[in-house]
């Protein structure tokens, strides 16, 4: 029973970021803020027990949901073969893109001088 409820917690939280995020037209995927939702409802001790029996159960049968993808890859191997190099490259440059954007957001904040308290502004 445990495990039930704790799916129906995960559940709930993805729907509820679902709504909010179509309700207040926020730019944020639904599953991501039923995430935060999810992560502010760990807070409240109860739901912990029932959460981590259906993620456990979950990640014990993880390999499953790989299989619709392998499928589809079979299914489309024609596309693949066709425009495989090409998405190779979107892949491997979009990575790297990523990685530059995150490595000059990073450089950019430890930049920033951090002033703890009114620090070196006269104050003893």
């Amino acid at each position: 029973m445990t495990l039930l409820q704790g799916l129906a917690v995960l559940l709930l939280c993805q729907s509820a970021g679902e709504a909010l995020t179509r309700l207040a037209h926020l730019p944020l995927p639904g599953p991501v803020l039923g995430m935060l939702l999810l992560a502010g409802a760990l807070a409240w001790a109860p739901l912990r027990e029932p959460v981590r029996a259906a993620s456990d159960g979950l990640l014990q049968h993880l390999s499953l949901l790989f299989v619709p993808v392998g499928v589809g890859v079979m299914t489309h191997l024609a596309l693949l073969s066709e425009y495989g190099a090409r998405i190779a490259v979107a892949l491997v440059l979009s990575t790297w893109v990523g990685l530059a954007v995150s490595a000059l957001v990073l450089r950019a904040t430890l930049k920033v001088p951090v002033d703890p308290a009114g620090a070196g502004h006269g104050h003893a």
